[in-house]
């Protein structure tokens, strides 16, 4: 070999020995700077209102990613967001067990079994870390039967079939009922049914009622079709829809479990500064009529956005779990060592909030408030009040469902299409729609006109019965009205 071929060969090796030392370099850096990805499993139930500033609201509007940590320990982490959708909580608590989904939300009965499951398997414990929506008196679960239906109460449904999805927030309520009423498990032939079957059968008249979560009970009375014959304001019983997380990712990540949290109060914020526009895009994002989210979530409504745990709350938990232990139905739930207040009061700590005022609080943020333009008066009693719904306009604020019968006159008579109405029941104090409540009337003239609204036909027969007048329906209401 030629001294010139030897010092080609060594400066090639010498070339090849920089290039092997720079890409290890390289590859180095690359490692050195490479991000964990971190998966988080988020359970929704995009159709059940109550959930919806928890779960869809965050999504759709990027809540979450705005609020996730990017500093210290989470410089180097990138958050990969998974929303797994289900109708009910079961379902939520099964991938939650799994460590497929990390936060999951759901309505009091399914979180009470989550908790109880949680505890009673090792490393899949669960923790109550903050509430959604909440009706202190158990409005939002309720029974339907069809509009053709000759029942019209709880106690005319013995012998019948019944269905409700099992294990759900309405199998609580029902359980409940029953137990208040000392009925035992045969006086109906209860099946367990999806929101969804349980529709189609009561439409088709396969089944004599099917009770269910919000927003079912309402929902399918403002579809047509159905009318409801019991609520769970009935039972008196707190009600609620609240949010869990794996204990174990929780200690490993709290600041994205207070981000998450922050992003839930955003939510509720977005949705209060315009309750009209968010009925909207929850109807584009979930398939729910804005009416129907209205009513649950406007001004006044059946439901209070509130992320604060009450001492009612924890104290219904404690309840509803003793109805179903009682029936062999759950495992032991330590309820105080389920419950962890410190993301919440956390987030409101940063936000610059009184976690502990708001705690004790159990009044709505917003009702329905205003100047009334169809008997020109200021709205001085909330639960008086109506709202009138224009088809394609404006929501008109009334002072009382007078008024509120007297506008809807007006802007028929005006040419104006009335998408929707509502009042508050006189009996239960629940705001329902105007065009589904019976009425106690007394007075045949517009000008001396009274009417009550009421939910339910037994309690407008009890009020006319006791004060004079008779029980009529809207249109009855309406057609006096327009005189």
């Amino acid at each position: 070999m030629t001294i010139l071929h030897m010092t080609a060969r060594s400066g090639s090796t010498k070339l090849v020995a920089r290039f092997l030392v720079s890409s290890a370099a390289l590859l180095f850096a690359a490692g050195a700077h490479a991000k964990e990805v971190v998966t988080i499993g988020i359970g929704t139930q995009n159709t059940t209102t109550n959930t919806v500033t928890g779960g869809v609201v965050i999504k759709e509007l990027g809540l979450l990613e705005k609020y996730l940590p990017k500093t210290g320990k989470y410089a180097n982490i990138d958050f990969k967001l998974e929303w797994q959708n289900s109708t009910s909580g079961p379902p939520i608590t099964n991938g939650m067990m799994a460590n497929k989904i990390q936060i999951g939300m759901m309505g009091d009965y399914p979180l009470l079994v989550n908790g109880a499951i949680g505890q009673n398997s090792s490393g899949n414990a669960t923790e109550l870390i903050a509430i959604i929506a909440y009706n202190q008196f158990g409005a939002g679960n309720g029974v339907v039967v069809h509009k053709d239906s000759p029942y019209y109460q709880l106690s005319d449904l013995k012998g019948k079939t019944v269905s409700v999805p099992f294990g759900s927030a309405a199998h609580g309520m029902l359980l409940q009922a029953m137990q208040s009423r000392g009925w035992t498990g045969d006086y109906w032939n209860l099946v367990s049914q999806s929101p969804e079957v349980g529709t189609t059968n009561l439409q088709e008249k396969k089944i004599d009622a099917h009770a269910d979560f919000v927003p079912f009970p309402d929902l399918l009375p403002y579809r047509g079709f159905a009318r409801k014959i019991f609520d769970g304001v009935e039972t008196k019983l707190p009600t609620f829809h609240g949010v869990v997380v794996r204990k174990d990712f929780a200690e490993k990540y709290p600041e994205v479990v207070v981000a998450y949290i922050k992003a839930l109060m955003a939510a509720n914020d977005w949705l209060r500064k315009n309750p009209k526009q968010a009925a909207t895009d929850i109807e584009k994002w979930t398939g729910i009529e804005k009416e129907v989210a209205y009513l649950f979530l406007g001004p006044g409504g059946i439901h209070t956005l509130d992320p604060s745990i009450k001492p009612i709350l924890v104290d219904a938990i404690k309840t509803d779990h003793a109805v179903l232990e009682k029936l062999n139905r759950v495992k032991p739930l330590d309820v105080n060592a389920w419950v962890d207040e410190k993301y919440v009061r956390e987030a409101f700590k940063e936000d610059g909030l009184d976690y502990d005022a708001q705690k004790k609080s159990l009044k709505n943020y917003y009702n329905i408030s205003g100047h009334d333009p169809i008997c020109n008066k200021e709205i001085s009693d909330p639960a008086n009040a109506a709202e009138i719904w224009i088809d394609g306009g404006d929501i008109v604020p009334v002072s009382s469902p007078v008024c509120a019968f007297k506008g809807i006159a007006q802007y028929q008579k005006a040419g104006k299409k009335i998408a929707v109405s509502y009042v508050y029941d006189h009996a239960l104090g629940i705001k329902v729609f105007g065009g589904k409540a019976f009425y106690a009337m007394s007075g045949s003239t517009p000008a001396k006109l009274d009417v009550v609204p009421f939910l339910l036909k037994k309690d407008a027969e009890a009020y006319a019965k006791k004060n004079g007048g008779s029980v009529v329906s809207y249109e009855q209401v309406l057609a006096t009205m327009e005189k």
